[in-house]
């Protein structure tokens, strides 16, 4: 899952007014954000293996040379994308956010953007994602990236209704919280389909890239600055800003 991430943290704009889209995309991609950091010191694993999802059942099993819907084996990432550590991550992640914000909502629409995470992949991944740490703990997935359909079909759907919710209860400043929103929308859609080309050479350079998924955090908090809530709010307009 990516697209369906961002569609989560558009969505919740609504949910808590005071916060800003940036903090909601850094919690509802924290644990995409947390995987390349643990891969880059060696703390979680993942092998490059094109031929283990396949964009159709007709595809032969044997056939390494065609092209999968995602190419990676999710050898070992309990740290990141256990349940057990979502739920970790999410109470903590919502605790520092209410200790420096004092937001009791937007607090608790943290915690929950950081475990939806968990099970927003749990449909897409194969059976990888696991509850807890060690061997004994089960592995869940359902396999939907087996699909390109289906896994379109999803991901984009969650991140439309999510951009939708997004643009109905809030309102642009100026050209950039226009434009610049419309820019952006139309460039992570861009960076979800470019993904699906040639496998990353090396396990290495994917965790490097991944990294970049940071950078959409500033981007959206810049562009959430220049656009203002104009829901409805059960606060004082006066105190309806965006952290």
């Amino acid at each position: 899952m990516f697209l369906g991430h961002y569609g989560l943290a558009f969505a919740a704009r609504r949910a808590a007014p005071r916060t800003s889209l940036g903090t909601l995309t850094f919690a509802a991609e924290f644990l995409d954000e947390l995987w390349p950091i643990l891969l880059l010191v060696g703390v979680e694993q993942v092998r490059i293996a094109p031929w283990l999802t396949r964009m159709s059942s007709s595809t032969l099993p044997n056939d390494r040379h065609q092209q999968s819907v995602t190419p990676l084996e999710f050898t070992y990432y309990p740290y990141s994308h256990s349940l057990l550590m979502a739920v970790v991550w999410a109470a903590v992640i919502g605790a520092l956010y209410f200790a420096i914000r004092r937001y009791g909502r937007g607090a608790w629409v943290i915690g929950l953007l950081v475990l939806s995470h968990w099970f927003l992949d749990l449909p897409m991944h194969r059976a990888d994602l696991p509850l807890w740490f060690g061997d004994t703990s089960p592995k869940l997935g359902w396999g939907v990236w087996n699909s390109i359909v289906a896994t379109y079909v999803i991901e984009f759907g969650i991140y439309a209704a999510g951009v939708v919710t997004y643009v109905r209860v809030t309102r642009p400043r100026d050209r950039i919280g226009s434009w610049g929103l419309w820019a952006y929308v139309i460039f992570l859609a861009a960076i979800y389909i470019s993904s699906n080309g040639p496998p990353p050479p090396s396990e290495r350079a994917l965790a490097l890239t991944t990294l970049g998924v940071w950078l959409f955090v500033p981007l959206a908090w810049w562009i959430d600055k220049h656009r203002y809530y104009a829901g409805r709010v059960d606060i004082p307009i006066e105190h309806v800003t965006a952290r």
